[in-house]
């Protein structure tokens, strides 16, 4: 079959072709032509000829070849590899070329095991989109957040209302119990870290809450969550959980930042009544100390000296009953010499026999005296 019929032009045509040219002008191409060529070229590259059963058995190998190869696949670093046979888990693989059956037989399922992923709790806003780890970290505020109060209000362990805002930050750690373990992993981790958060607000007071007690607040909504997560085998690795806000119901916080003002009026008096007592209590007790001290030391002295006139009365008396004589001319003299020892002396010798009844005497005191002036 040709395209040009008798006199040269298309049928019909008026002797133009199908291009509007006449039977003068180029002519059509032959598809019998170019198929029967192509024949040709694929008999010479299949020797025996196209229908021969060798043709079909490579035709067949080849197909199987680039089958097989399609098996190839590569875990990008980050990512972690859920190799799948007929639907079914069978291992994970790590970054890498690996290779596994080809679809329909098997998957790969790549996923991101590195990303943080983040959950608001207690409110919503524009805000979170593009806040970095960095700024979740320091507690940086969102902008044109909506507070979900169904969500943030809580009861605290002293039957107290508080409006609590957190910020969760996950990852996944397991590629399989996250595919196949859970059915939806971000609403999982929210109910789940709502949940932690209220039992651990609820064994907490609101002024600990509020004040000291927030990193501890954290700290145990994070442990208590990740236990809650991998009792339910999710494959997620909670990275970091951060108290947004912390705050009193909007109806009562006037109200309760009286409280607060009057509590802080209330440590403040107490501190400076602990002061003055720090101040006066140590005095008291010095000069108390020094009484008792004093009072100790005459004590000591008084018995010392009452037991060293008792140890020498002693003496004295062992002395006595050993030689009376002496004993008594000496403690005779030794009374004389006190009693004389403030008093002036006259000396006087009685064997003179002075003229005219003068007594020859000594005058010792006249002497004491002109020997003091002399020096």
């Amino acid at each position: 079959m040709h395209w040009s019929t008798q006199g040269g032009g298309w049928p019909g045509g008026g002797g133009q072709g199908p291009w509007g040219r006449g039977s003068g002008g180029p002519q059509a191409p032959d598809l019998e032509e170019l198929l029967r060529k192509g024949q040709d070229r694929l008999k010479r590259f299949l020797p025996g000829g196209f229908g021969g059963a060798r043709g079909l058995i490579l035709i067949v190998i080849a197909v199987i070849a680039l089958w097989m190869f399609t098996g190839f696949y590569r875990v990008q670093p980050g990512e972690q590899g859920v190799v799948l046979l007929f639907g079914e888990f069978v291992q994970s693989t790590g970054p890498g070329l690996n290779y596994w059956f080809p679809g329909p037989i098997g998957e790969v399922v790549k996923l991101n095991v590195e990303r943080t992923n983040q959950i608001t709790v207690g409110f919503r806003g524009a805000g979170d989109v593009g806040r970095g780890a960095e700024d979740v970290r320091r507690g940086a505020p969102t902008r044109g957040t909506r507070d979900v109060l169904q969500e943030s209000l809580m009861i605290t362990g002293d039957l107290n209302v508080i409006d609590i805002d957190f910020i969760v930050q996950w990852r996944i750690k397991n590629a399989a119990d996250f595919l196949f373990k859970i059915r939806d992993p971000e609403a999982t981790v929210k109910i789940a870290a709502e949940s932690a958060m209220r039992e651990v607000i609820g064994d907490t007071t609101l002024e600990d809450a509020l004040t000291v007690g927030r990193q501890e607040v954290e700290q145990k909504t994070k442990e208590l969550l990740q236990h809650i997560l991998d009792l339910y085998q999710t494959g997620v690795y909670i990275a970091d959980l951060k108290l947004q806000k912390v705050d009193p119901p909007t109806q009562v916080i006037d109200s309760f930042n009286d409280v607060q003002r009057a509590r802080q009026d209330k440590e403040r008096k107490q501190n400076e009544a602990e002061a003055y007592r720090n101040r006066v209590v140590p005095t008291a007790r010095g000069e108390a100390a020094k009484i008792l001290q004093d009072a100790e030391a005459y004590k000591t002295k008084v018995v010392k000296d009452a037991e060293g006139e008792a140890k020498r009365f002693i003496s004295v008396y062992d002395s006595y009953k050993v030689a009376k004589n002496v004993t008594i001319k000496r403690i005779y003299l030794e009374t004389l010499q006190e009693v004389f020892k403030g008093t002036e002396k006259v000396i006087i010798d009685s064997s003179s026999q002075g003229g005219l009844g003068v007594v020859p005497y000594l005058p010792l005191p006249e002497l004491r005296k002109r020997s003091g002036r002399a020096e």
